[in-house]
């Protein structure tokens, strides 16, 4: 606690202090609020739409007023964080840090595992290369196959266009993970808070980070 230990009975400004658990950071400041959030396709990661299409913020309570970390594209679905912890949204998203994201792709044709080695060993898109961490086939079901995807950066459409590189069509496409955290339990167009345990081990994820540059 701002570089001393702790003992029973101290007391803290948790608008001030530096709280650490094994050096990794815990944010306590009264009013912070991180949501997980299933966003269903036909719903947009923005604040507000011009066009008048359903937004994230329709999924989580209106107060405190909270902001998608990243985004999903209108047709994918899936795990989405949604909070005013600017501390959080930083290590989330930042190519500094890595977090990794983990997708489901459920492409309507067999597909071998030695086919989407190019996912891997990258891929030139017009803003550049792109490379997921991992990539393999996580279940076939004839000719349609579901490959699971882990890319630690998330440009624009950027898993489409690697598909779309590939010849491979999309028929469905989720984010599974977001570094540590997954949720199998909730459904589409639900949202739970993100628990203290989650949190600090998303913080944990830049503090290895850093330690790995």
């Amino acid at each position: 606690m701002d570089g001393v230990t702790a003992s029973v009975g101290d007391r803290i400004d948790p608008d001030a202090a530096d709280v650490r658990i094994d050096g990794i950071h815990l944010p306590l400041a009264p009013g912070l609020v991180t949501w997980l959030v299933y966003k269903p396709p036909g719903v947009v990661s923005t604040m507000d739409d011009p066009q008048g299409r359903p937004t994230v913020t329709s999924l989580v309570p209106a107060d405190p007023v909270t902001r998608p970390v990243g985004r999903l594209d209108l047709h994918s679905e899936g795990l989405l964080l949604m909070t005013n912890d600017g501390d959080l949204a930083l290590v989330v998203t930042h190519p500094r840090y890595g977090v990794p994201k983990t997708y489901h792709v459920l492409v309507p044709a067999a597909v071998p595992e030695s086919r989407l080695a190019p996912l891997t060993q990258g891929i030139d898109l017009e803003d550049g290369p792109a490379r997921a961490v991992s990539a393999r086939v996580a279940n076939s079901l004839g000719d349609r196959t579901i490959i699971e995807l882990v890319l630690n950066e998330g440009r624009k459409r950027e898993i489409r266009r690697m598909f779309d590189a590939l010849s491979l069509p999309i028929d469905r496409l989720v984010r599974t993970a977001i570094g540590p955290v997954a949720d199998r339990t909730l459904a589409p167009g639900s949202h739970r808070a993100l628990t203290a345990d989650e949190i600090q081990a998303l913080f944990r994820y830049a503090k290895d980070a850093e330690f790995h540059a």
